[in-house]
C-alpha cells in the first residue's frame, strides 16, 4: 500500500469522477485507476460501485470505511512531516481553513499575520456553512475553522478559541428618511422592505428569530447566499439589509448607503477558531492558535474591527 493510492482514493470520491481526480492528482487516468485497483486487491474489499465502461456509481460502504482510515493516515503523515521541517526550522506547506461567509472581509487581517510569521506556509480558504465546516474537522478535510462560538457544543471533539464578537447593523440607503438615524430597532426594521440572506444560512435563523421576538414575521424581497450582493441591493435600490457591524469597517460601506445599529435587544455573537483536539501537535494547527491567540489578547481584532467600525459612523 502507497500513500498516493490514499490520495488517490480520497480524490475520487470528492470529485465524484475519475478523469478529474486523475487531474487532480496529476496523474494520468490509467494510472489512477491501477492505483485503486491495486488498493482493492491489497485490501480484499471493493471500493467503488461501478457501472459499464467502469462508470462510477458511488462509494461501498468498505470504500467508506477506508476513506475515513485514509483520511487519518493522510493527516498524521502530513503532520510527521510538518513536525520534521519545524524542527529544521522551515516550516512550510498548507492551512485548510474553513471560514463562515461572514468573515470573508476579516482574513485579510488573520492571512496576513500567518504569512509575516511563516513565509513558507500557504493557506487554502474554504467558505462553508457550519455543518460543511464540522464535517471537514471531523474527517480532516479542514484543518481549522472559524465560525460562531455558540456551535462548540456541536463540536466536542475540537478546541475553541474566541478572537471577537460580532453584532448586527441595519444597511439602508442613505436617504432623508434615515437622515437623522444612528440606530434603529428590530421591530422598527421589520416595518422596512428588506433584503435576507436565504434561510438555510445560520445568520438567517438568527434574525428571523429575533424579528418575531420582537414580534414582527418578516419575508424578505430579495434572498441570496452573498451579504455582498445584498448591500448591492441596498446600494442601487430601496431595499435594506442586515450587516455585521464590523462590514461598516472591513470591506467599508459602498457609496449611497448607511449603516444604523440595531438595537432592542443588540445581539452579539462570539466568533472564534476551532480545531481537532489532538494527543500530538499538529504544526499547521498550532500556527492558526498561535495568530488567534495574538489577535484575540487585549482584544485587538475586536478594537481594530468595532471601535473603528464605530468611529467611521459618526
Amino acid at each position: 500500500m502507497f500513500l498516493k493510492q490514499l490520495d488517490y482514493l480520497i480524490a475520487v470520491i470528492e470529485e465524484d469522477h475519475f478523469g478529474r481526480a486523475a487531474s487532480r492528482c496529476n496523474v494520468k487516468q490509467p494510472s489512477l485507476s491501477n492505483g485503486i485497483k491495486q488498493l482493492e486487491l491489497e485490501l480484499g474489499v471493493t471500493l467503488f460501485k461501478r457501472g459499464r465502461g467502469q462508470r462510477l456509481y458511488g462509494v461501498t460502504e468498505e470504500g467508506k470505511k477506508v476513506a475515513e482510515w485514509a483520511r487519518i493516515i493522510l493527516a498524521n503523515c502530513t503532520s510527521m512531516r510538518d513536525t520534521i521541517a519545524e524542527m529544521r526550522d522551515n516550516l512550510s506547506g498548507t492551512i485548510r481553513l474553513g471560514a463562515i461567509t461572514t468573515m470573508s472581509p476579516v482574513l485579510p487581517i488573520i492571512l496576513q499575520r500567518i504569512r509575516k510569521a511563516y513565509p513558507l506556509v500557504s493557506v487554502d480558504v474554504r467558505f462553508v456553512g457550519n455543518e460543511e465546516l464540522r464535517t471537514g474537522l471531523d474527517n480532516f478535510s479542514i484543518d481549522c475553522g472559524i465560525t460562531y462560538m455558540d456551535q462548540s457544543s456541536d463540536m466536542p471533539w475540537c478546541e475553541s478559541l474566541p478572537i471577537f464578537e460580532e453584532s448586527w447593523s441595519l444597511l439602508v440607503p442613505d436617504s432623508f428618511e434615515f437622515e437623522n438615524m444612528e440606530e434603529i430597532s428590530w421591530n422598527q426594521a421589520g416595518d422596512l422592505p428588506l433584503a435576507l440572506l436565504r434561510p438555510s444560512m445560520y445568520e438567517r435563523s438568527i434574525a428571523e428569530e429575533t424579528f418575531l421576538a420582537t414580534g414582527k414575521k418578516v419575508t424578505p424581497k430579495i434572498e441570496s447566499e452573498s451579504i455582498l450582493h445584498l448591500m448591492f441591493q441596498t446600494q442601487f435600490t430601496e431595499l435594506c439589509t442586515i450587516i455585521p457591524t464590523h462590514y461598516t469597517r472591513m470591506p467599508g460601506l459602498h457609496s449611497g448607503t448607511k449603516a444604523l445599529l440595531l438595537k432592542d435587544p443588540i445581539i452579539k455573537k462570539g466568533i472564534g477558531l476551532f480545531w481537532l483536539k489532538t494527543d500530538t501537535v499538529i504544526p499547521v494547527t498550532k500556527i492558526a492558535e498561535e495568530v488567534g491567540r495574538s489577535l484575540a489578547e487585549n482584544n485587538e481584532l475586536q478594537k481594530f474591527l468595532y471601535l473603528n467600525a464605530s468611529n467611521d459612523r459618526k
